[in-house]
């Protein structure tokens, strides 16, 4: 009976010793799940941090596409405005030449009507001049010959004043005829000269706004020709450094091959067509939509990244881009996407379903569903997962 006592002692000891084992294993795995949920409990509040700044830096952004097109509708507006300036000019030029000849018309038609009323005082000054001076010269024959005035030499002659006189019909022809000339005459304009004046000053007025109207329209259209010179220019700059950031990156995602832009349909590059040209390794040169699916989303991956790179954007996003590839080319596309992130300073969202893409973005974000009816949004930082893990 003590063997078994001693037995059933030694027993529960050893049970003792198990139970305050397992108690002190309890509190060590207690000790550290509080220490995981104070860690948790930090990485949560980073993760909120993180977010209130990401929120902040996309409320941010969400005002740039806005701003860039306020800007874009004031360059239209002013570009719209210029052009209807120009084309008031243009009515206003074409107004005032049309009142300038009108005016020019009747500048010569007075001109002309003044000229010959000056002509025809000139004649009837001469002829009643001419008149005058043989009215005096016989006055001066009658006072020689007769020794009286000519108002008297009628009584002295013993003629009747009303009696016949020589060459009266020649006397009366000549009378009519010179009636007949003063009619033709007519009446004499004494304004014509004021009104010439009138005329000029409102022809030298017409000149005037004619020289402002060429001088404004000769402006406008150098101030045209010359954003048509710069938009030239500047195309041609961005479009050669596009095309050689295009061929680099073809060859990168393609392992090779070539591809080239060419502007094509017009000689001026601002009317021009664009064509993309790509010959990817084995296959000769050939438009895009000659290409493959696949080769397609690749060359327009090389397109987008090239102008990325001329000129980069905040913020770039690519949607389902890498649904027509395969793995291989999933990984150069991922690997390119990690050079442009070092090239550039812009921030890429991809929406995508493929695991490998997945597995090498920075950031993912998902929706579930953790009550019907209830979606959620979650988002994890794959580096600081991989951190935590790794503390695990």
């Amino acid at each position: 009976e003590l063997v078994e006592t001693r037995g059933e002692f030694d027993r529960l000891n050893r049970e003792l010793a198990a139970a305050r084992e397992r108690v002190q294993a309890i509190r060590d795995e207690h000790a550290q799940w509080t220490a995981r949920v104070a860690a948790a409990a930090q990485q949560r509040d980073k993760l909120q941090e993180r977010r209130a700044e990401a929120e902040s830096a996309l409320a941010s952004l969400a005002q740039k596409p806005a701003e860039i097109e306020a800007q874009r509708r004031e360059l239209m507006d002013r570009s719209q405005q210029a052009e209807r300036l120009r084309g008031q000019a243009a009515d206003r030029l074409a107004a005032a030449e049309n009142e300038m000849a009108a005016l020019e018309r009747a500048a010569r038609a007075l001109g002309e009507r003044l000229t010959q009323a000056r002509e025809q005082r000139v004649r009837a000054d001469a002829e009643m001049e001419a008149h005058g001076e043989r009215v005096q010269d016989i006055a001066h024959r009658i006072a020689q010959d007769f020794s009286c005035p000519p108002a008297l030499l009628l009584s002295q002659m013993g003629v009747p004043e009303d009696a016949a006189l020589a060459d009266v019909d020649a006397l009366d022809a000549r009378l009519e005829r010179l009636k007949a000339e003063r009619e033709r005459l007519g009446a004499v304009n004494l304004r014509a000269e004021i009104e010439l004046r009138e005329i000029t000053e409102q022809l030298a007025h017409l000149e005037t706004e004619k020289t402002d109207l060429e001088t404004a329209i000769a402006r406008l259209r150098a101030g045209i020709g010359s954003l048509n010179r710069e938009g030239r220019e500047r195309l041609l700059a961005a479009f050669a450094e596009v095309n050689t950031h295009f061929a680099d990156l073809f060859k990168t995602l393609f392992g090779g091959g070539q591809a080239h832009l060419e502007l094509i349909e017009s000689d001026d590059p601002l009317e021009a067509g664009l064509e993309i040209m790509a010959s990817p390794p084995g296959k000769r040169l050939q438009t895009l939509s000659l290409l493959s699916g696949g080769e397609q989303a690749l060359t327009a991956l090389s397109l987008i990244f090239a102008v990325f790179m001329t000129n980069p954007a905040p913020i770039c996003v690519l949607d389902e881009v890498d649904a027509p590839l395969d793995d291989a080319n999933v990984e150069r596309f991922c690997n390119l996407l990690d050079a442009m992130t070092q090239r550039t300073d812009t921030r890429f969202l991809i929406v995508t379903h493929n695991a490998v893409t997945m597995a090498r973005m920075d950031r993912l974000f998902g929706v579930t569903m953790a009550e019907r009816g209830v979606s959620q949004l979650v988002s994890v930082d794959l580096a600081d997962a991989a951190e935590l893990r790794a503390a695990e």
